[in-house]
């Protein structure tokens, strides 16, 4: 959870870490990036990662 991977969904043969043990109850906030990513994705389609998103929205939410 220190990283990008934090925004892992989970699959049907995969825990994402969202989801996982570790993280449950102790992160917040993932539908605000999910939706920042879903906006971003209609304008620039597989160009912009979760974890650029990540990134931006940390730094943004330090600058504000």
């Amino acid at each position: 959870g220190c990283d990008g991977s934090i925004m892992l969904d989970d699959t049907a043969t995969f825990t994402g870490e969202k989801n996982a043990a570790p993280n449950r109850n102790s992160t917040r906030g993932f539908e605000v990036i999910d939706a920042i990513k879903a906006a971003v994705e209609q304008i620039c389609p597989g160009v912009v990662s979760c974890a650029d998103i990540l990134a931006i929205s940390a730094r943004d939410s330090v600058v504000a």
